[in-house]
């Protein structure tokens, strides 16, 4: 029989706590949707995520690649260039975020829109 206490009701499950802690930041997960596609060195993919700013990139890349989801790689050049590549736990997001921009599209209107 299902527990309808209040006490019940009231707590959150720890893992999508967690997930929505890294993943509820803005930012966060346009990133790793670009990255999802393929390594990018840092210039290409603040371009590709309009309104980001390079302080802003850095601090959501520094934040994922603690928490083991991103892989920072210096190309010794010349010029010397650093990339970004999902680690095997990043892109295992992959299929859930497909998911939610499935998802999105169906429930989540564009301001504006019909």
């Amino acid at each position: 029989m299902a527990d309808h206490s209040e006490q019940a009701c009231r707590r959150v499950d720890v893992g999508i706590s967690r997930v929505f802690e890294l993943f509820g930041k803005r930012w966060t997960g346009p990133i790793v949707s670009v990255l999802m596609r393929q390594p990018v060195h840092f210039a290409d993919l603040r371009r590709a995520i309009p309104g980001i700013s390079e302080r802003m990139l850095s601090d959501r890349l520094s934040e994922l690649g603690t928490a083991g989801l991103v892989v920072r790689e210096v190309d010794e050049g010349p010029p010397l260039r650093v990339s970004y590549r999902l680690t095997e736990a990043g892109a295992a997001m992959g299929p859930a975020l497909e998911e939610m921009g499935r998802w999105a599209d169906v429930y989540l209107r564009e301001p504006g829109g019909c």
